[in-house]
């Protein structure tokens, strides 16, 4: 039959290129090995010649298409699961971008499209994030300052981290833009006595987000709103943005930078910590795998290389004084992420359907993937209003990490 001799080329191929120890099987017994080996470390299980299709043009996005959609089954150790994609997207693509990512993709990221990517993004349901997240469900990448610290601890830091490098003082006005569940702007109420808004487009998030300040007593001095950020007003001595940048849409980032730099007082400092690519045209996560989150996990995200974002926050009036690349930080944080979620495996089972556990499943242990292997990065960029005296510049990062006051020095 004319796909067996198309498999038996393919399987050649792969084996001549890369030599992955990974094993195809069909659904009628039939088997191809990718390499030479004792053993398989993976063995991809194709239930019906309705994947082959699928299987015959491996990029992550449908590789990840067959696998979420239960038209392959795999077995192996999770990690050598997403090698093995990677090794087999490699020898299938000669240039890392998808089929999507060839091309400039830009979305309207109108305050309505916003808010429904917001909402089928996080409003999966509060008790399965809290499965895999740490105790404070903080959802981005943690801080390991000594590399070993566990989960709970590296989120504290991260906060804790973020709250020192903008100098926030007590009585301070922060606003926190896409605060999530709230664990930053609680943080910075109870340790660093600031006055807080905190905003987001899911509904879920505002919910327990709210009854978290209330059980901490805070009422009085945090606001959680369920609110675009376009649509705030006044101004706030510090800003944060922790994990959202990435659904503005790149065309888009001056104008958000705009809107932060308005929102900002005067001598107010401002920290944008979020996901960028490494490629430096913007095509995103390679080898498909930008396409398959687009279509399964974040609609309508897209990420902008560091220099863009640079760029644009200038556009915005911003000028930046500090750029921290925390990607290590981040593969470690996505580890932590899929272990809790594999051990949690049954019970994620019972509160999704079999295709969103998949989709969870591969996107955790692949995006631990990506980021160690600088498919894509994260920084935490610091900044304040363009066009200040350089006199009131730090002499040096110092005060990041011994909490002197080095910005009023």
């Amino acid at each position: 039959m004319l796909w067996e001799k198309k498999l038996a080329q393919w399987s050649a191929a792969v084996r001549a290129r890369a030599n992955l120890p990974a094993r195809l099987t069909l659904w009628d017994g039939q088997s191809y090995d990718f390499g030479d080996f004792s053993g398989p470390a993976v063995t991809l299980h194709v239930k019906s010649p309705a994947a082959l299709s699928l299987m015959l043009q491996p990029t992550l996005d449908n590789l990840g298409e067959a696998y979420v959609k239960s038209k392959i089954d795999i077995e192996g150790k999770l990690s050598d699961v997403i090698d093995i994609a990677y090794g087999l997207a490699k020898t299938s693509l000669d240039k890392p971008g998808g089929a999507l990512q060839s091309m400039a993709r830009y979305f309207a990221h109108t305050k309505s499209s916003d808010k429904k990517s917001i909402e089928y993004h996080y409003d999966v349901s509060n008790a399965f994030y809290q499965l895999w997240l740490d105790a404070n469900m903080v959802y981005s990448c943690a801080y390991f300052e000594n590399g070993d610290e566990d989960l709970a601890t590296a989120q504290l830091k991260k906060i804790d981290h973020i709250l020192t490098k903008i100098e926030l003082q007590p009585g301070q006005t922060l606003l926190d833009i896409g605060c999530g569940w709230g664990a930053l702007v609680i943080r910075a109420a109870q340790k660093f006595g600031a006055r807080c808004v905190g905003v987001t487009l899911s509904q879920n998030q505002f919910d327990l987000a709210t009854e978290r300040v209330k059980a901490a007593g805070l009422a009085d001095r945090i606001e959680i709103r369920l609110q675009d950020y376009r649509d705030v007003t006044g101004q706030f001595d510090r800003i944060t943005s922790v994990g959202m940048f990435e659904h503005v849409g790149r065309k888009n980032l001056p104008e958000y930078f705009k809107r932060v730099q308005q929102l900002l007082a005067d001598d107010g400092i401002v920290m944008n910590h979020g996901i960028t690519s490494s490629d430096p045209e913007g095509g995103g996560v390679s080898y498909g795998g930008g396409d398959f989150i687009d279509r399964y996990v974040f609609p309508n995200g897209e990420l902008p290389h560091i220099s863009l974002a640079l760029q644009a926050m200038q556009q915005g009036g911003l000028e930046a004084f500090d750029v921290e690349n925390l990607r290590r930080h981040y593969a470690q944080t996505l580890r932590h992420w899929s272990d809790a979620y594999e051990a949690h495996a049954d019970e994620a089972r019972a509160l999704v359907d079999e295709e969103k556990f998949r989709i969870w499943r591969i996107y955790l242990a692949g995006c631990a993937y990506a980021f160690e292997n600088d498919d894509v990065a994260i920084y935490q960029i610091v900044g304040r209003k363009a066009g200040r005296a350089a006199s009131t510049l730090p002499w040096s990062r110092r005060y990041i990490y011994d909490g002197t006051s080095a910005l009023r020095a």
